[in-house]
């Protein structure tokens, strides 16, 4: 009875601390710098959109809701989850290409009546989870018929997301898990191998694409011979990436924003507005925090206290470099416009989910470093 009593008594924070003090602090301030950047930018760019800033905040909300339970899970928890979630992720990518709706010439959805889904978002965080997975099981016998069977691994969904056709999807998928298998011990002398045999393939890739990632390549190559069409996209982001200057125009000045002519400005071609109304002060300052991120995030890799751990850490750290690198690159005109937005800044929900759950997974691996420790 006097025990019933005392825990009834004991005080509310002891008993909800440790679910508060899950956040890392770095990580945490690099994160709460992107927000204040983002809503800013996001603010001018859809200043024309009613509603869509809103809708931003909210995505942001709702990102920060999934890290903060992520960052709760265990990361025996995430290797229990790590096979079943990558098998349904499988099954529901054959599903899509059996069944999938069809919308404007991809096969991405799968309409389960109650809700419709992109089950290639799924993979994002099931492929590290399973090839880091994997390679704990084997961690005493990594050899060449362990990375043989992590590119099986790698390549089934990977060919299943280019078949939709969604490049951009595939290209974070094969690279989330492709770091996995880096991070796991791929010697340089094969991934040099790789690169050549990469190269090789070109023109049979070139074969393999479908006539519009054909003409986005061709496109990129020299954007003026469609300046009102296909190369609309690149040439108006370039001349607003290039107008901003050093200081940029300033808040709610980007004429090439207000006057409509970036493409997307809300989503894929953000980094334009940064560009063009911050300047390439803005820009630096958004590097610099996507590096901190990234060099956080490789830290709490290096000192995590399992192979599972340090390979999901790298893993989610690469992820968010690759989402960056990409976007940025579309958007100065050196990669092919794929899609791919970026980290916390461009406009829609089920990528910063994805993000957001890569953020929980470094902290969750950070804090159980933490209570090993103590």
């Amino acid at each position: 009875m006097n025990r019933a009593r005392a825990i009834q008594r004991e005080p509310i924070w002891p008993r909800i601390k440790p679910f508060l003090t899950v956040f890392d602090p770095v990580l945490s301030t690099i994160l709460l710098s992107l927000v204040v950047f983002a809503l800013i930018t996001q603010y001018s760019a859809a200043f024309d959109f009613e509603g869509r800033f809103i809708d931003h905040s909210r995505n942001l909300l709702i990102a920060f809701m999934v890290m903060w339970v992520t960052a709760n899970l265990k990361p025996q928890f995430l290797m229990r989850i790590a096979l079943p979630l990558y098998v349904v992720g499988v099954i529901l990518l054959v599903a899509v290409e059996l069944f999938g709706d069809i919308s404007k010439g991809a096969q991405r959805w799968l309409n389960l009546g109650f809700i419709r889904i992109q089950p290639s978002e799924i993979m994002k965080i099931s492929m590290p989870l399973m090839l880091a997975w994997f390679f704990q099981q084997r961690e005493n016998v990594s050899g060449w018929r362990e990375f043989a069977v992590a590119s099986v691994i790698l390549a089934i969904p990977g060919i299943l997301i280019l078949k939709q056709p969604d490049l951009g999807t595939a290209l974070l998928v094969l690279g989330s898990g492709f770091f996995v298998i880096f991070f796991a011990g791929l010697s340089w002398k094969v991934l040099a191998w790789l690169t050549g045999l990469f190269l090789a393939s070109l023109p049979l890739f070139w074969t393999l694409m479908h006539d519009y990632q054909r003409q986005r390549v061709l496109t990129l190559l020299d954007p003026t011979q469609d300046p009102l069409g296909k190369g609309f996209h690149i040439i108006q982001s370039t001349v607003a990436v290039g107008s901003g200057g050093f200081t940029g125009k300033g808040f709610l000045q980007g004429t090439q924003t207000h006057l409509e002519f970036i493409p997307e400005r809300t989503t894929d071609f953000i980094f334009a507005v940064l560009a063009e109304e911050f300047g390439l002060l803005g820009c630096l300052v958004l590097l610099t925090l996507y590096t901190c991120l990234i060099i956080r995030g490789l830290v709490i890799a290096g000192n995590a206290p399992t192979l599972f751990s340090r390979l999901m850490a790298g893993a989610m750290a690469l992820i968010f470099f690759t989402y960056a690198f990409v976007n940025i690159g579309m958007v100065s005109g050196i990669l092919p416009v794929v899609g791919v937005p970026l980290p916390l800044m461009s406009y829609g929900g089920t990528a910063m989910v994805t993000l957001g759950m890569g953020a929980g997974i470094l902290m969750s691996i950070q804090n159980t470093k933490k209570l090993i420790q103590t």
